[in-house]
């Protein structure tokens, strides 16, 4: 029997997500759409014409449901994923899980106490160029990990977050939260550790002194996005109000004295990430994050620069961000109906948000130094035991 499958929030990354997991026939369709825009009920009433639309989260949660995926603002995340999770329903929350840690908390601890099963949609996990590194680190080809630099070329930065409520810190917090809590997880993952204490530095830098303004109600990112929209000083239709970083780094100390940074720039002409593992025998760099890129490792010393002493090409994969939207909604499917250990991790989504919202106060303070508040370790450990492969701390 097919998992009967409600979706809360018919946006663009909802749209896409959704197509994935509807499988009428083949295990999963979606049987309930909840949306408050009109224009998003009658997009999906078109996509689904055999399910419930409705604007009601109450309606769509007394429907006859197995499973629920929330793709609302971050802001709304714990006003829609906790009802879903005291619905007893398997639970789909794409990330960050939520915009502050006290919200993360509240959901982590409504999982626990319904005993429901919580997924969240760290997608990177699954993106080939991430496992293949994640691989040569478990190989143990650089040995022990010792730093993680990562640097976010974010070139599509004006267009996906200056332009809607991403600009706005009272929705969204920042972009080392709504952005970097991609990257500070795969840190997380590569490293083997959580985050204890940040220091960051931030700066709105171009996009507060572009004066073409508009309100966007009722757009969706897919009415004016375009790559023409060149160079960043002459983008037109930013938000009202823009007070986040178009500019910030931070740096981290993880547990077993493990070091980090993150960059990020929303105004590069190019869009990729670059990562460099150090290990105590060598250090591995991508050169590129999409199929065909690859990943260079050294392990002998050199007088100076050289070539890698091994190359790793990143595998071909269909599908949304190489293939990796794809194989996270399949395990998530197969998590809903069956449980069991996943790739994804709500502890250490928490500690992603947990570890960029930290640093977004540190970052509009004096940039101190400040340290991560821990995960109630009750709750650390039922996710640990029953949900998903273990991060150490």
């Amino acid at each position: 029997m097919d998992l009967r499958i409600g979706i809360i929030g018919f946006g663009m990354r909802g749209t896409e997500l959704t197509r994935e997991a509807h499988r009428p026939g083949s295990g999963s369709h979606v049987a309930a759409v909840c949306e408050v825009s009109e224009r998003g009920r009658a997009a999906a009433a078109s996509a689904y014409p055999d399910a419930l639309i409705t604007a009601d989260l109450d309606e769509l949660l007394a429907h006859d449901l197995d499973a629920a995926m929330v793709f609302t603002p971050d802001d709304m995340h714990a006003r829609t994923v906790i009802p879903a999770l005291d619905a007893g329903l398997a639970v789909f929350s794409e990330k960050p899980l939520a915009t502050s840690i006290a919200d993360c908390d509240a959901i982590l601890e409504a999982a626990h106490r319904n005993k429901s099963r919580l997924y969240v949609g760290h997608n990177m996990r699954h993106m080939p160029v991430v496992t293949l590194m994640r691989d040569i680190i478990a190989r143990g080809t650089i040995g022990e990990v010792k730093a993680v630099w990562c640097r976010h070329f974010v070139g599509h930065g004006g267009d996906y977050y200056f332009k809607d409520w991403h600009a706005e810190r009272s929705k969204s917090v920042g972009m080392l939260l709504q952005k970097g809590a991609h990257d500070i997880d795969v840190i997380h993952w590569l490293a083997g550790r959580y985050t204890t204490q940040v220091q960051a530095m931030g700066e709105l830098a171009v996009y507060g002194d572009v004066t073409d303004r508009r309100d966007r109600s009722g757009e969706l990112m897919g009415d004016w996005f375009s790559v023409d929209n060149w160079p960043p000083t002459a983008q037109t239709g930013l938000n009202p109000v823009i007070d986040i970083e178009d500019i910030s780094q931070v740096n981290m100390r993880l547990g077993g004295g493990v070091l980090a940074s993150y960059e990020q720039c929303h105004f590069t002409p190019d869009y990729w990430r670059n990562y460099t593992v150090i290990g105590t025998h060598g250090r591995l760099e991508n050169f590129g994050d999409e199929s065909g890129s690859e990943v260079g490792v050294w392990t002998h010393r050199l007088r100076g620069s050289g070539s890698p002493d091994e190359t790793h090409v990143v595998p071909d994969a269909a599908g949304g961000h190489g293939g990796a939207d794809a194989l996270m909604i399949e395990e998530f499917l197969r998590f809903a109906r069956e449980g069991g250990p996943t790739t994804t991790s709500p502890v250490a989504a928490r500690n992603a948000v947990a570890t960029g919202v930290v640093a977004t106060q540190s970052l509009r303070g004096r940039g101190e130094t400040l340290a991560i508040p821990p995960i109630d370790a009750d709750i650390a450990a039922y996710f640990d035991a029953d949900h998903s492969v273990r991060t150490a701390p």
